[in-house]
């Protein structure tokens, strides 16, 4: 794929500031044309022309980051998938450089989240006209605000150090700029949740799913309850988690709140913006491609003979064999991640010889084909177009099931380690009963005490494939990380290879364009003046 310099684009996103893709200015949310753009030298006269402006923000912009690169680098690289697929598989052997062109697609996918959300956050307020109420203009600004947060969030964990850009227009001359430091990115990216909480409206989730989709100020404290933990701040991170906890925003999806549903309810269709999401990217196939979700695609099964894509091929990832040994016996979770030979999923349509159609029952490891794994991922993948059960499918094959950034048992695990602070254990109530929670709904006893690898195969088991093992790895002793992914068989079921990360391979290479472009990228980061 064609890739761009990273500032250069600034100056193409500036320079056409004037047209952003916005989403549709008549339509709700949930039905969106994406391709809508509309023009910031134009007022916005109307509450929902300002209500829809961050639509494109839920979708177009993160959709080279969830394609391949989210999966490559956060599941691949965990150890958590096992791809062969010469586009995914270099973090399988730690041997990702530069010149990777999804690493470049990761990586201009979270630029652009923060060019459109600088463009709303500095650009929006002066072009609205006096129909626009203060309070529906304050909350999209809000959520612009989140998702710059949230690309930073990730930019820093991946790359470390990275320019800070808050006005996209100071450097539309000059785009060649210096990193910033570490502490300084995760300075912003507090101060932008921060903000968004004082701007965005508080909802409670509730079954009428059309109307979660947005992030609200309950989505923006949890997130940043998330960042708190990460910097070690777990007195903050606590109180940010209860927060949350105490609002009843969010409930877990079968949990006792909701016990007419299961986990595997969650990955589903139908059941997209659920009462446990709490900031999910919203895909909306139009016919024009990058406005679908691939996984159902990417992580099914597609051997010749049986096929839950509605594409002509299918399984680029797979279950790594490590994962595929990590869940317990009687643990729910296990057949709603993976699939092994002989599951059935009753619910999952697919394809068949003679132009036929059934339910999907695992044929042997040997048969499953995609990478030769034996097994198969199962989040995310939701089987062929089967009408409301699954929604439809554009010519790419691509659907419309959400992708989790955040969920609500995300925060409770959060919460449950927050508690904990770094001590060796905890009988604490609260953090039993967050832990236990997430736990129960899985089938599994309660813990009386909870330490903090309890916590850690916790959240590896609840958010396999979800992007978050990577991180979670990243954020533990280096010595620590190294020693659990040196002892992963990275292989497949026919032959077990084994690969020992080296401490530079925690974080990864700036793109080879843009660093020729603009070589202050390998010089050491400076301090960032807050204004």
């Amino acid at each position: 794929m064609k890739t761009q310099n990273l500032f250069n684009r600034y100056r193409l996103l500036v320079l056409t500031t004037v047209v952003l893709v916005f989403g549709s200015c008549q339509e709700d949310f949930t039905n969106r044309p994406p391709e809508d753009a509309i023009s910031l030298d134009a007022y916005y006269s109307s509450n929902s022309q300002v209500a829809s402006a961050t639509n494109g923000l839920y979708s177009r912009t993160w959709f080279q980051f969830n394609n391949k690169f989210f999966y490559a680098i956060a599941e691949v690289g965990s150890g958590n998938m096992y791809t062969n697929s010469s586009d995914v598989n270099a973090m399988r052997t730690f041997s990702l450089t530069g010149s990777d062109p999804e690493l470049v697609n990761g990586w201009s996918a979270l630029w652009a989240n923060i060019a459109q959300a600088n463009a709303i956050i500095n650009f929006l307020p002066a072009r609205v006209g006096p129909g626009v109420s203060s309070d529906v203009l304050n909350n999209t600004v809000g959520e612009a605000y989140f998702m710059r947060a949230t690309a930073y969030f990730y930019l820093v964990r991946l790359w470390g150090a990275v320019p800070i850009i808050e006005n996209n227009l100071d450097y539309a001359s000059s785009p060649i700029i210096h990193t910033n430091r570490v502490e300084d990115i995760y300075k912003l990216i507090e101060l932008d949740y921060q903000e968004a909480i004082g701007r965005l409206v508080a909802k409670t989730r509730t079954a009428n799913y059309a109307e979660n989709g947005h992030v609200s100020k309950g989505s923006a404290k949890a997130m940043l309850a998330k960042v708190f933990l990460y910097e070690q701040k777990y007195p903050q991170a606590k109180a940010m988690a209860e927060d949350v906890i105490n609002s009843g925003e969010f409930k877990l999806l079968g949990g006792s709140q909701l016990p007419g549903k299961s986990f595997g309810d969650l990955f589903t269709y139908a059941n997209n913006n659920n009462e446990e999401s709490i900031f999910a990217l919203q895909w909306k196939g139009d016919g024009n491609y990058g406005s679908g979700n691939n996984c159902n695609t990417q992580f099914g099964i597609s051997n010749g003979s049986i096929s839950t894509s509605n594409a002509s091929y299918g399984g680029v990832f797979a279950p790594s064999q490590d994962i595929m040994a990590a869940f317990s016996t009687g643990d729910l979770r296990r057949k709603e991640t993976l699939m092994l030979p002989g599951d059935v999923y009753p619910n999952v349509k697919v394809a068949l010889p003679g132009s036929t159609f059934g339910s999907l029952t695992v044929p042997p490891a040997d048969q499953i084909g995609g990478q030769g794994a034996g097994s198969a991922i199962k989040k995310y993948c939701i089987g062929i177009v089967n009408g409301d059960v699954t929604g439809k499918a554009d010519k790419w094959a691509m659907m419309d099931n959400n992708t989790y950034i955040m969920r609500y048992a995300d925060l409770l695990l959060i919460h449950a380690e927050a508690t904990l602070g770094g001590s060796t254990s905890t009988s604490d109530a609260g953090a039993l009963s967050s832990i236990n929670a997430v736990r129960n709904r899985a089938g599994l006893a309660s813990l009386t005490t909870v330490t903090f690898n309890d916590i850690f195969r916790e959240r590896r088991l609840e958010l396999c494939f979800e992007g978050d093992y990577w991180f979670d790895l990243g954020r533990i002793p280096r010595s620590q990380a190294t020693a659990i992914m040196a002892a992963q068989n990275r292989g497949n079921r026919l032959s077990a290879e084994y690969y020992t990360p080296d401490a530079g391979d925690f974080l990864i290479d700036y793109p080879d364009n843009d660093v020729a472009k603009n070589p202050l990228l390998l010089e050491p980061p400076v301090p960032y003046n807050f204004n």
